[in-house]
């Protein structure tokens, strides 16, 4: 009766491995696309310098937060306190940059 419970779990274990391995898989390859298209907006000259910037920071927070939900494994159980922490960091850099660049004079008000 434990053989077979031991086989059934070892059979379940290839599946969500494999499973795994083709999410890995698959999002490896849309980093690596919208990398490309980054690269070719800016290469063919056919985007303009004004839209270049926000396009490619767009493309930057989609591969970012695409790393950290893959990657990082945040989609999993287990990681409320990592993920808590890492949207903790954001919420406090995003501003404290902003402020940053407007005491600088960076970005005019």
């Amino acid at each position: 009766m434990e053989q077979k419970h031991t086989e059934a779990s070892e059979i379940e274990n290839k599946i969500l491995y494999k499973r795994e391995m083709k999410h890995q898989l698959v999002s490896f390859g849309l980093m690596i696309f919208l990398t490309i298209i980054a690269f070719m907006a800016v290469v063919s000259e056919v985007v303009t310098a004004t839209f270049a910037l926000p396009f490619i920071l767009i493309l930057a927070v989609i591969q970012v937060l695409l790393q950290l939900y893959y990657f990082m494994h945040l989609n999993q159980k287990g990681h409320t306190w990592p993920s808590i922490m890492i949207w903790s960091g954001i919420i406090i850099a995003i501003p404290t940059v902003a402020s940053l660049m407007l005491l600088l004079g960076i970005v005019k008000y």
